[in-house]
């Protein structure tokens, strides 16, 4: 089965920095989107949507069609909607596969999903970064060089509030001494999660081909092999009626005269 990609971009650094712009002219959601196809291939059909995009381009049919989700934010973090962050919520709780790269870890959908901070410390002086891969079997290290150098970026640094991992992929080191669990993996409700950091504005990371292919791993790795998508209802059992739940929505019904 082809696995539907819809990659989110907050798109707003492009539109008003010329340096961003000269590193990614058609926007980091185009770039991330490229590389994730260049990757997969015939694997993936992968679209893109902006901030900007009426209901942020996150409606009810489009998320019902996608299989994972790739979310880049930064600076508008606030400007997304409620409704959909819980919207999407629901979706990663259902089997939506969700990627979040870099500052997407302040993003309101992945703070909601990990009930932390997610709050780190941070540097953007050029740094080296190392990405060393501590979990080689896991398949979003597959075809990855040990490690990954990146020449510049911004540093990332623990101390990170989230929940332990389900699986800790990736470690970075910085010219500063720092290190930083980048590469995580969760799992909430029926939702394959992975967070993955390098990939600052600033810096062509986004173009650096091993990056590239973590996040086309990781996308193909979110994919869930769930055939419907839909939460667990609640049910309620007559005995000897084992094998056929009654629809029950909650511990208080409605008076018959209500």
């Amino acid at each position: 089965m082809t696995i539907r990609v819809l990659v989110w971009g907050e798109n707003r650094h492009e539109q008003i920095e010329p340096h961003v712009a000269e590193i990614y002219p058609d926007g980091m959601h185009a770039t991330i989107a490229a590389g994730i196809s260049d990757n997969l291939g015939a694997d993936a059909s992968v679209s893109t949507t902006t901030l900007d995009e009426p209901e942020h381009g996150l409606t009810e049919e489009v998320l019902a069609r996608t299989d994972v989700l790739v979310w880049w934010g930064h600076a508008a973090h606030g400007e997304v909607d409620d409704a959909v962050v819980d919207r999407v919520y629901q979706h990663v709780l259902s089997g939506m596969g969700l990627v979040v790269l870099h500052s997407g870890h302040w993003s309101k959908i992945f703070g909601k999903l990990m009930g932390t901070s997610c709050t780190l410390r941070w540097r953007s002086e050029q740094d080296r970064e190392l990405v060393w891969t501590v979990d080689p079997t896991h398949p979003i290290a597959q075809g990855v060089p040990h490690p990954i150098v990146i020449e510049q970026q911004e540093m990332y640094g623990e101390f990170f509030d989230i929940p332990v991992p389900d699986e800790l992929v990736f470690v970075s080191s910085f010219s500063g001494g720092e290190v930083f669990r980048s590469g995580c993996t969760f799992r909430r409700g029926h939702g394959r999660i992975f967070y993955f950091s390098p990939g600052d504005q600033d810096y062509p990371v986004y173009h650096h081909k091993d990056i590239r292919k973590v996040i086309a791993n990781g996308v193909a790795w979110a994919n869930s092999d769930r055939p419907e998508r839909a939460l667990p209802t609640l049910l309620r059992y007559e005995t000897g009626d084992f094998f056929n739940g009654h629809g029950y929505s909650g511990p208080i019904e409605e008076p018959a005269d209500a």
